[in-house]
């Protein structure tokens, strides 16, 4: 069992930056995926971005390629997501979720695997 809490959220205007960070517990980072998820109003959830710890390989949707940057500190069990040039599309509640290495022959850019999810924190993009 991964337990996950997020913190960070808030409101930024388009252009601007904010950084969530996601504190993990009951596992060490090289034996799980760690990834980030959001869901506007209204919409369905959606990955956005993925570490596999053990090799540091990460994976982007292109929506926040180049903008968005997932990374951790694992020695503090925590990843973080840095989120710039955000836009108001970018809105959403985001998760921090997690899911063993081993429970899963799929790589951590499949969003489909994730079994372990924080509560969320809200993200909202406007002038």
């Amino acid at each position: 069992q991964v337990t996950l809490v997020e913190s960070g959220g808030g409101s930024v205007q388009p252009g601007g930056s904010l950084r969530l960070s996601c504190e993990f517990s009951g596992a060490f980072a090289g034996t799980i995926c760690l990834a980030w998820f959001r869901q506007p109003p209204g919409k369905e959830r959606e990955g956005v971005a993925s570490v596999n710890p053990s090799v540091g390989r990460t994976h982007y949707v292109p929506s926040v390629l180049g903008r968005f940057t997932i990374s951790g500190d694992y020695a503090k069990n925590t990843v973080y997501l840095e989120m710039n040039n955000v836009k108001p599309e970018d809105s959403a509640l985001y998760y921090c979720a997690a899911v063993s290495l081993w429970a899963s022959r799929s790589p951590c850019s499949d969003y489909g695997i994730y079994q372990f999810w924080g509560q969320g924190a809200q993200v909202t993009v406007s002038a």
